[in-house]
């Protein structure tokens, strides 16, 4: 069970385990936020606990109490933003490139994906955005350690550092499912529209 984080701004920074969202709630670091933006220190959602009649994500039930899993956590003093760059991880790889081969331009299971260096690590290539693409195992195969041209290969996908894109780069992995909880927090639309007031 996930729990998203925002910032005092209600700027969506993280996503965290229900475990740690119950922990920053119970030491006071952290407010849970309902669907009309109030904040509830722990006592008080604990309170607010007893008046629902089910709640949807889960709860945890002590001898004494029971305490619904809130969606989303506001965090009482942190006001920064996360950092503007995306990690350079095999899963944020296969993401940026939508699980296509960037030879072939064809979608694959990550289990049929490799990380492909356009220009060999054995002739200087660094593993960076501009040199790691993804390849079908074919494809890369094909390849080997030669440059493209060598092979007679193009990339049809060109290797790119993907850009951050606020919120919903907190996504780039995945297996994450948005909660229509934390869609107004998340969806660029929200944070990115023109406001008419």
């Amino acid at each position: 069970m996930d729990t998203l984080v925002l910032n005092k701004n209600f700027f969506a920074i993280q996503i965290t385990n229900w475990k740690r969202a119950l922990s920053l709630l119970y030491l006071g670091h952290a407010a849970a936020v309902d669907e009309e933006y109030r904040l509830y220190d722990f006592e008080s959602w604990r309170e607010v606990a007893d008046s629902m009649t089910k709640c949807a994500h889960g709860a945890i039930i002590t001898p004494n109490f029971s305490i619904p899993i809130p969606d989303v956590i506001s965090l009482r003093l942190y006001s920064k933003l996360p950092p503007m760059t995306i990690k350079f991880t095999r899963r944020n790889i296969y993401e940026h490139y939508d699980f296509r081969c960037c030879y072939c331009g064809t979608r694959f299971s990550s289990d049929q994906l490799n990380l492909e260096h356009i220009i060999p690590r054995s002739r200087g290539g660094k593993s960076d955005w501009e040199n790691v693409v993804t390849a079908c195992i074919e494809c890369n195969t094909r390849k080997a350690n030669r440059l493209p041209h060598e092979a007679g290969m193009a990339l049809r996908i060109k290797p790119s550092k993907p850009g951050w894109r606020g919120p919903d780069s907190l996504l780039m992995r995945s297996g994450i499912k948005i909660r229509a909880s934390w869609q107004r927090f998340i969806d660029t639309c929200y944070w990115d529209g023109e406001l008419k007031i």
